[in-house]
Formats: structure tokens, sequence, C-alpha cells
């Protein structure tokens, strides 16, 4: 078991991360994992170590941190495999509630279907999980699942957590090039997310060396399709596509703005004009950052948008 950090998080902010499940045992055997191919798929929930031994190490650490001055805004349970596995879970996060930081938990959501899962995650501050396909064959391509596991009950499961859950939700999608990032798959995927009602739903393309090497993200052209079709029901859509530096700041660099808010979600080219007009920079701009690769136009329902070129 191993606590680390804080390491800064767009979602986040500064988190801890507790890793709490020996790697890689897990539901689902995701084609674009970073942490490659699951080692032992598992279904059933099993105590892997002690609560107070997680509780120690937590507070072991936040003690060396807090020591530096660093700021911490979230201890968040994401382990080398699947988080609702760990069958002391909730006991874990009624034992770290006291240390009085927000506790979060990254999920793939595949033990939703489990009364005694959605009640362990009902004590967190903030959940995420996992919608990268709401059809069968979708699903099992891009996630394959155990083989117990069936996925309309998974998918009940996250409508019923939504309903109770009093804290932040957020999902996170995983576009797939050929997989999961065409129109009908994404519209589905939109509808279902509506029902749950995400405080923030994120749209992610693998950025680092997947499980299978064929695995290629979805382009500019499919991811920008994909936001413009969740937003038309979801009030919050972000990207989570792996850009370096802080794609939050405003720095009254005009350039740095414009790679900044085009690496969190697309500019259409009236928002990106009146940018420039506000920082009396010209069109110039735009173009000598398509010619230098770091911005790319792309277009929907004849509009114009742009957004931060993929690596």
């Amino acid at each position: 078991m191993e606590v680390y950090g804080p390491v800064p998080s767009r979602r986040l902010g500064q988190s801890v991360g507790v890793n709490h499940i020996p790697p890689k045992v897990c539901t689902y055997s995701c084609i674009y994992c970073q942490l490659g191919r699951t080692i032992r798929m598992q279904l059933e929930r099993t105590s892997f170590y002690p609560p107070d031994e997680v509780l120690r190490a937590v507070r072991e650490h936040l003690a060396k941190v807090q020591e530096r001055g660093e700021h911490i805004d979230y201890i968040t349970f994401v382990p080398d495999g699947e988080p609702t596995l760990d069958i002391n879970l909730g006991e874990e996060i009624a034992l770290l509630r006291p240390l009085g930081i927000k506790i979060a938990v990254i999920s793939n959501a595949s033990l939703m279907w489990r009364e005694d899962v959605r009640e362990d995650l009902l004590d967190a501050d903030w959940v995420s999980l996992k919608v990268d396909a709401v059809t069968e064959d979708a699903w099992r391509r891009i996630n394959r699942p155990h083989g117990g596991l069936r996925h309309e009950e998974v998918l009940e499961g996250m409508k019923e957590f939504s309903e109770v859950f009093k804290g932040e939700l957020a999902t996170e999608t995983m576009l797939v090039r050929g997989v999961n990032d065409g129109i009908e798959e994404v519209e589905r995927i939109a509808d279902f997310l509506e029902a749950l009602r995400p405080d923030k739903a994120y749209i992610a393309i693998p950025t680092r060396p997947p499980a299978e090497r064929w695995v290629k993200p979805a382009d500019e052209q499919a991811i920008n399709r994909a936001y413009q079709i969740f937003s038309r029901t979801l009030e919050h859509v972000e990207y989570l596509i792996g850009y370096e530096g802080n794609a939050f700041a405003f720095t009254g660099n005009v350039e740095e703005d414009l790679l900044g808010i085009t690496a969190v979600h697309p500019m259409r080219e009236e928002g990106v004009k009146k940018l420039l007009s506000k920082a009396g920079a010209s069109w110039d701009l735009v173009e000598r950052l398509i010619r230098e690769h770091k911005l790319v136009e792309v277009e929907y329902l004849g509009h114009r948008f742009y957004m931060r070129k993929l690596r």
C-alpha cells in the first residue's frame, strides 16, 4: 500500500493519493489502461490492507507534507486497480473523515450495481464514475469486463447512486478512435449522462502508452463533436487530454490564455476574436499557432472551432 503526493490535479487541486489495491487487481482490463493488462480479474470485494494501516499511512504522509507547508485539497482513493474492490473502503473513508480533508474516489463504476458499494461511496465528498460506452458491444470492446458483470446492471447502479449522492459527482468518458468515438455511441452516452446529472462530465483520450498497442486516441474532430453533443444537455463539460502547463491560467499573455482555454474546451471563432480584441492582438496569432501545430481548426454544424492540437 502506498500514499503519495500531493500531485496537481485539474479535477481535484492538490491531491494526496491512496493506492490501496495491489497492482493490477481489477474488474476491467481496459484496452487503453496505462498500467497494462489486468493481472487478476476479480468481482468479489475483499480486504487488501487493514483499515488502521491505511489510516496510519495517510496520517504519516500528511504530517510530512504539512511540515513542508504544502496545501492539500483532497485525499483521493486512486489505486492500481478498482478501488471499490476493497471491502473496507467505507470504513477507511470514515476513519479518514476526522482529518478534515475532503475525500475523493475515482472508480470505473463496474460495481455500482452492489448496494454496499453505493453505500460506501455515499460518504465521499467527490466521486468520479467511468462511462466509456452505453451499448453492450462497445463496452465489451473498450473495457473488457469480467465475465460476471452485466452492463445493464452497471448502468442502473450508476443511476441509483446519482439519485441519492449528496457530494460532487463527475463522469469520465475515454474516447478511443474507431471504438466508441462515433456519433451514435457518443449520443447514447450523452443521453445516459443527462439522466445521471453529473456536476461535471469529462471527455478524455489516452495520453500515455495503452495496454494494447493498436489503441489510438480520438482525433480533434471527434473530440470537438463529443463536446458539442454533451454540451446540449450537460451544463459543465471539460476535456482531460493531458496537455502540459496550467490549463486554468489566465495570464494576461493572450497566446498562453488561448492555448490554456482550448486545452479545456473548444472556442468558437467569434470567441477567439473577442479574446484577441480584448488583448489588442490580431488574427495572425491564430494563424501562427496553427502553423506551429499548437492549435487546430475544426468545424461542427456550420461553426468553426479552435482547440489545442493533440500530440
